[in-house]
């Protein structure tokens, strides 16, 4: 499997509308290849705080739209990053969206863990409760978001609902980047899959991103990254065998004792 992951910023000077136009065209092309991620946040900006209730649209708003219309364009499953969706009770939810190559929306999940320590997303945002996978040709897919990589028992659920590849949208910021990258390490070792984690560029309401997009083996090691926290498109190839090959050389998962 061909994955994309394309390391979005989100400049306050660029409008939402811009941008969506701008993502669709990037999404386009990566025509030929089979998954391709976005980061979280990014019509607005994880850390635009101010901006999440203006920007809330509904889960098949125009971000929806633009998106199902740029996977069937693109033929390419699309992990379309996360929006902050407003629900017909007007509940604000961090929502990822993840459609099919014929535009189709085939999952959604609602971050489970809000950021900000009683500030910010924390408050400004409910929680969702779902653990969600994708069933691909190739694999199927864990859905987490950002600092849904803290909690490994969120991807320790994930794998018991048949996750083989992980993939993390994120809105990561630059003075945690060591974290970014060691616990995307982590829980590929402890889970024995692919993660796929697609960061944000430049800086969101003034907080620099970590940028670094990264792809980790079920062994830990780095498939591709992205070095810096610019804009751009890491494109790796995934041997999705890899994960049954290692959980049967070295069957970890099956000696856990605490569920």
């Amino acid at each position: 499997m061909r994955a994309s992951l394309i390391q979005i910023g989100a400049d306050a000077s660029e409008s939402v509308n811009s941008r969506r136009v701008r993502v669709a065209s990037l999404v386009h092309d990566q025509a030929g290849v089979d998954l391709v991620v976005l980061p979280e946040l990014w019509t607005t900006g994880a850390f635009a705080y101010e901006s999440f209730d203006a920007e809330a649209e509904p889960l098949e708003g125009p971000t929806y739209e633009v998106m199902a219309k740029a996977a069937r364009d693109a033929g390419v499953w699309l992990h379309a990053g996360s929006i902050p969706e407003r629900d017909a009770e007007g509940h604000l939810y961090n929502t990822s969206l993840v459609f099919s190559p014929d535009g189709e929306l085939a999952a959604f999940y609602r971050k489970i863990h809000r950021f900000g320590f009683d500030k910010g997303e924390a408050v400004l945002m409910s929680a969702g409760d779902d653990l969600v996978t994708v069933r691909l040709p190739e694999t199927t897919l864990g859905l987490a978001t950002c600092y849904d990589l803290r909690f490994p028992e969120l991807f320790r659920g994930l794998v018991d609902a048949g996750a083989e590849t992980l993939v993390i949208p994120a809105g990561w910021p630059e003075r945690r980047r060591e974290h970014w990258s060691l616990l995307a390490r982590a829980r590929a070792v402890e889970n024995q899959a692919f993660v796929v984690a697609c960061g944000s560029a430049g800086a969101h309401a003034g907080v620099p991103q970590a940028g670094f997009s990264v792809v980790v083996d079920p062994w830990g090691e780095v498939v591709g990254e992205l070095p810096h926290a610019e804009e751009g498109v890491l494109t790796v190839r995934i041997d999705t065998e890899r994960v049954g090959t290692t959980r049967e050389q070295f069957p970890a998962l099956k000696d856990r004792r605490l569920r």
